[in-house]
């Protein structure tokens, strides 16, 4: 099996990575970058905060909502979680008073996999179902306060058990505490490889792409603005469905989700709202922002300190503003998009055929004002530029040391009282690193994280056109000179805020500043490499 992976992965990594995988095994040293989460120190990453932290500026940083009801409830399962468990460690508050002040967030990765739970585990994978509840300090950061995981008791029946994790500076609770945060991590590894990352950026668009070249001519305004975004997008998702998330492809290898990978993300595509990938809807909708009419963005980020956040409406707003600029010059009014037959039929297909399991969804953007298109354009281009660019490029950075980002777990946490705790007492450090991938999976995770993480030396950056001549018309070309303005002012404010010591997210205990987000529309050569070169234009990689 190890050789029919090898073998895939020769299309993808480069051959002195390949070297590295097959010979895992048997080298004392692998040869691999030294990931940031770890280069100025080597134990920031078992802090707490750092845990908060990167649920706000990490690689999935859109999972994080503010709760809404405690204790945290769901489809299949109240939590077990009580306010004797949080109460004393919410600053004074009550928990009521913390919720009424929207300061109780929650990492939710619960009733979604509960239902996998049984076959996941019965392929030799020990995983549970999470809830990570936390408190937003008075700085801003992240504070952890419980840790529930469950499971089910048997793999046919429908009963769960549920135990509750709370925050430990030392001994065995500390030792069991980390264990729990590295379950948490598996969980949201997965989320982030097959939901955030592969649904929400690779597989939408495609639908769009296929529409824009059946349905829009080469010399149709919105095809000219869109197919910049499109750049190898078709090219790299072929590929993805050949090595990486087909049966026994590489996700499956490394992911605790395994074989049933593709069917969990598929189930939770029945989820999936077009509108809601909007940046704006999405904060408000995680309780991360609220509706502001009066804001640019329509939306008021909670507090300042969310790097994902705030770098993200400041170049959503960025592209909305070019778009509905571009979208001014060629449409005079809603009458104009309603008569073209090109825009109605690109529309129709992408509702009725790409995405046509949801043409009857009440959500869909009718297509009949101007506002419909600018809203859908600006959308689109956000998921292929920023949104894309936010879930991938910081891939190795964190998780290339697969202590702080697991992608399985090899073993449960013990109960008290059995063998299995009495060897966790005898040596903590060698049980939690027992609990993690055996080293080729994890190797093939890390060679996987690296060439995920790199830019390539051809790419296209947001702000950006391969040629000067893009397009032969001077207004639209001074309406992207403002775009390119607002980007590089972005980039200044971005480099401001982490700057700031007084925002401490933008940073974390890691020390490793936010730029996932940071445009980089300055700078015209070749910028090949690993992480936080820029936004490229599209889902390239």
């Amino acid at each position: 099996m190890r050789g029919t992976i090898t073998e895939k992965m020769k299309k993808l990594v480069p051959a002195e990575l390949i070297k590295q995988v097959t010979h895992a095994s048997k080298q004392d040293h692998i040869k691999f970058p030294l990931p940031q989460i770890i280069r100025d120190n080597e134990w920031a990453w078992t802090e707490d905060e750092e845990f908060g932290h990167q649920m706000l500026a990490g690689t999935n940083p859109m999972r994080i909502q503010s709760l809404k009801v405690f204790p945290p409830g769901g489809r299949l399962q109240y939590s077990s979680i009580r306010k004797s468990d949080v109460e004393h460690n919410l600053d004074g508050l009550s928990i009521e008073q913390a919720m009424n002040q929207w300061r109780i967030f929650i990492l939710d990765h619960h009733d979604y996999v509960l239902p996998f739970l049984g076959k996941i585990n019965s392929e030799g994978v020990c995983a549970y179902a999470s809830r990570a509840l936390l408190f937003l300090r008075e700085d801003a950061t992240l504070k952890p306060l419980a840790i529930e995981l469950s499971y089910p008791v048997s793999s046919d029946s429908n009963e769960m058990e549920s135990r509750v994790f709370l925050p430990a500076k030392e001994g065995t609770d500390r030792a069991l505490w980390q264990l729990a945060k590295a379950h948490v991590a598996a969980n949201d590894s997965a989320y982030h490889q097959l939901i955030s990352h592969w649904l929400h950026t690779h597989a939408v668009v495609e639908p769009f792409i296929i529409a824009t070249r059946r349905q829009l001519s080469v010399m149709h305004p919105v095809h000219r603005l869109l197919e910049p975004h499109f750049k190898d997008t078709m090219h790299i998702n072929a590929l993805a469905r050949s090595i990486l998330i087909n049966s026994g492809g590489i996700l499956e290898k490394t992911l605790f989700t395994g074989k049933f990978s593709m069917e969990l993300s598929s189930e939770l595509y029945k989820e999936w709202r077009f509108d809601e990938q909007a940046l704006p809807s999405d904060l408000v909708k995680r309780r991360m922002a609220l509706e502001d009419p009066e804001s640019p963005t329509e939306a008021q980020i909670l507090f300042q300190d969310y790097p994902y956040g705030l770098d993200g409406l400041d170049v959503w707003l960025a592209i909305d503003t070019w778009v509905k600029d571009f979208c001014d010059l060629f449409y005079e009014d809603d009458d104009s998009v309603k008569s073209d037959t090109e825009i109605q039929g690109w529309w129709s297909e992408i509702r009725n055929v790409g995405h046509g399991d949801k043409r009857n969804e009440t959500w869909w953007y009718q297509m009949t004002t101007k506002t419909d298109l600018t809203k859908t354009l600006t959308t689109l281009i956000w998921i292929s530029s920023a949104l894309h660019a936010s879930v991938n490029f910081g891939q190795y950075a964190y998780a290339g040391y697969p202590p702080n980002r697991p992608t399985r777990c090899r073993k449960f946490i013990p109960d008290e009282g059995t063998m299995e705790f009495a060897e966790f007492l005898e040596d903590p450090d060698k049980y939690f690193l027992n609990m993690l991938p055996e080293r080729f999976e994890a190797t093939l995770g890390i060679a996987l994280m690296e060439v995920l993480s790199r830019h390539t030396s051809d790419e296209v950056y947001l702000g950006q056109r391969p040629t000067s001549e893009w397009i032969d018309n001077n207004e639209v070309k001074q309406k992207f000179e403002k775009f390119i303005e607002s980007l590089q002012e972005i980039e200044k404010q971005v480099m401001e805020r982490n700057r700031d010591s007084k925002l401490k997210n933008r940073c974390g205990p890691i020390k490793m500043p936010y730029r996932l987000l940071y445009p980089d529309a300055t700078k015209v050569e070749f910028r090949e490499g690993i992480t936080a070169k820029g936004i490229p234009n599209s889902v390239s990689i």
